[in-house]
């Protein structure tokens, strides 16, 4: 594998850009606390693993050279992460003041979704599919077996990408106090379905790239 550190430093550059893990996570640290947003870094973080194989199996080649595969797993994302932004904006309407007993049921439901969430928003975004066969190449010497080389570029990624959004989420816990405010969780649950249909439409409008 040739300039792993570079492939360190472009890896953290990339992580570090706002996308839909990054609203999804927002989205959960706040509503549902630091647990909320750790379950749904795990699930993030799955599903990365299950594209770094992928990858290495060649199933991404099939589904980036299949314009119907693409199309698919496209709308499918697309339409999840406008499903998604929807239900943000119309939670804007039940931030309020509830008794203690609700919301420990609620933030106890919601809280088993969270997981299921960031690993949906990763999974069906061929995107992410797309970035691991056209990146991780430029880092490796094609000329010798690529199998190990891919491997810990992906797991490496992973554990970037797990890094920086537990940092991330620990930082927005320690504001909770502010944010979790009824005129600032409507004014962020507002923004966060904003983005996510936002993403939703740019995803459903990206070509497949072959």
């Amino acid at each position: 594998m040739e300039h792993f550190t570079l492939f360190i430093f472009m890896s953290i550059l990339l992580i570090i850009l706002p996308g839909p893990d990054t609203a999804i996570a927002t989205k959960n640290t706040l509503s549902f606390g630091k647990a909320g947003g750790i379950k749904t870094i795990l699930g993030t973080c799955c599903a990365l693993f299950i594209h770094t194989f992928a990858a290495v199996v060649g199933l991404s080649a099939i589904i980036v050279k299949s314009a119907l595969l693409f199309s698919i797993f496209k709308y499918v994302g697309a339409i999840y992460l406008i499903y998604l932004g929807i239900k943000a904006l119309l939670s804007i309407k039940k931030v309020e003041n509830t008794s203690a007993i609700e919301n420990k049921n609620e933030q106890k439901e919601e809280n088993i979704s969270c997981f299921r969430q960031g690993f949906l928003t990763n999974i069906l975004n061929p995107k992410v599919a797309v970035f691991f066969l056209t990146f991780l190449p430029q880092f490796v010497d094609s000329s010798n077996n690529t199998l190990i080389p891919f491997l810990l570029m992906g797991i490496t990624y992973a554990i970037l990408t797990a890094i920086w959004f537990l940092l991330y989420v620990f930082l927005i816990n320690q504001i909770s106090v502010f944010m979790k405010k009824p005129s600032t969780q409507r004014i962020i649950q507002g923004i966060t379905g904003i983005v996510l249909v936002g993403f939703g439409i740019k995803l459903a409008l990206e070509k497949a790239q072959h």
